[in-house]
């Protein structure tokens, strides 16, 4: 499985040529570049502008899920959306706000969006030893760096990969990606000079791509 950021929240999984887009933004909005790539599958953790430029991504025959909840197989992707809070208010300053997991043969991967709280244990459990937890860590709209941590800590997933938070050019408040990287324990820290990587090749790791 290929995993690639294109900055934010936007990632990508490929697997056998089919792509899995999740929280696709226009670039220009953001001051960072415009997402290229183009998704059979695309989903949106939740309905803000920086996370749902669907058209930026989509073909004419992408499927498009936005804010689901429940489970769904397409093109022998197994979906499953959990739902979670954008604040710490169950929803009344931000809104509802769905995780995602994918598995896609043997992996598991999972996208928090931005996520504004840690979950429960309902969603906590369906988090568990996943083999990649994309995990939103510049605070400000989502958890706060050391809240992302103890997610981390609570679902013990094979490997991580911090997103949303501040690189050059960003125009949001995010704290960079250090604030995350000193709650690390029990976990190696990979700084890659790519925005790409096969997550075959690593195993308990915190993946840290270059900014696309």
């Amino acid at each position: 499985m290929q995993i690639t950021w294109h900055g934010h929240a936007c990632v990508s999984l490929s697997v056998n040529g089919y792509v899995v887009v999740f929280d696709p933004h226009d670039g220009v909005s953001l001051g960072l570049k415009r997402p290229a790539v183009q998704a059979d599958l695309v989903l949106v953790t939740h309905d803000h502008f920086d996370h749902n430029a669907v058209s930026v991504v989509a073909k004419r025959t992408s499927r498009v899920f936005k804010m689901f909840y429940g489970e769904s197989v397409v093109d022998n992707v197994k979906v499953e959306g959990l739902r979670t809070y954008h604040d710490k208010l169950k929803g009344k300053r931000r809104g509802e706000n769905a995780v995602y997991v994918v598995s896609a043969g043997n992996v598991r991967v999972a996208h928090l969006g931005d996520l504004g709280e840690i979950p429960e244990e309902p969603v906590l459990s369906r988090l568990r030893g996943v083999d990649l937890l994309i995990v939103p860590v510049g605070g400000t709209f989502t958890v706060e760096p050391d809240e992302a941590w103890r997610i981390v800590e609570l679902t013990t997933p094979r490997n991580v990969m911090p997103i949303h938070y501040w690189i050059p050019g960003c125009n949001l408040p995010l704290k960079p990606v250090d604030e995350f990287l000193k709650h690390v324990k029990n976990y190696s820290v990979l700084r890659l000079n790519t925005s790409s990587f096969n997550l075959k090749d690593y195993d308990k790791s915190i993946i840290v791509t270059a900014p696309p």
